[in-house]
């Protein structure tokens, strides 16, 4: 529809109803142009990067996760590749697992001389060859995975710090309690 607009200037409008449906139309045009076109463009090559990062494929119900970098943060938490994950030893998510003392905020000095002694010994752990870490597809209220931490012998990481001593079994009612 052409109206005159101030000054003599000609001005095209549309409707409401006929601007949707051209913008509708425009946008299909346009993508099926791309897909018809279709290429491999650079960002391919970053999305299929960024995606090589996913766990590996199920087995038995869990994930074998890959990491670059697998350090101790405390007893019961490792970093793999910058990203917190809860270990939970032969527990299960919600249900079992295991606690080790605080080295952050401690209670006691005891509490924080086992807090370092489970840190270390949990990376030792993890320099193991062939150690694997199992995703759980679960994630803690503090948004941690949920992951066991398994021993080429079949071990988890878990219950070899309960059996020395830098580690309790962890159940729902569980209370911590590391200064006796």
């Amino acid at each position: 529809m052409l109206k005159r607009g101030r000054g003599n200037v000609v001005k095209f409008t549309l409707r409401r109803r006929k601007r949707t449906y051209l913008l509708w139309f425009l946008c299909i045009v346009a993508l099926s142009v791309f897909v018809g076109t279709r290429e491999d463009l650079p960002i391919d090559g970053m999305l299929h990067e960024l995606m090589q990062w996913r766990p590996e494929a199920p087995t038995n119900g869990y994930k074998v996760i890959t990491c670059n970098s697998l350090t101790a943060v405390d007893g019961d938490t490792i970093k793999c590749d910058g990203v917190n994950m809860r270990d939970m030893g032969d527990g299960k998510p919600f249900v079992s697992g295991y606690d080790t003392p605080e080295i952050r905020r401690p209670k006691c000095q005891q509490e924080l001389e086992l807090g370092r002694a489970a840190k270390a010994r949990m990376q030792e752990l993890l320099v193991t060859p062939g150690v694997q870490v199992r995703g759980s597809g679960k994630v803690d209220r503090y948004k941690r995975p949920l992951v066991w931490v398994v021993l080429p012998d079949g071990r988890s990481a878990g219950s070899v710090l309960i059996a020395e001593g830098l580690a309790r079994v962890w159940m729902p009612s569980y209370q911590a309690n590391w200064c006796l």
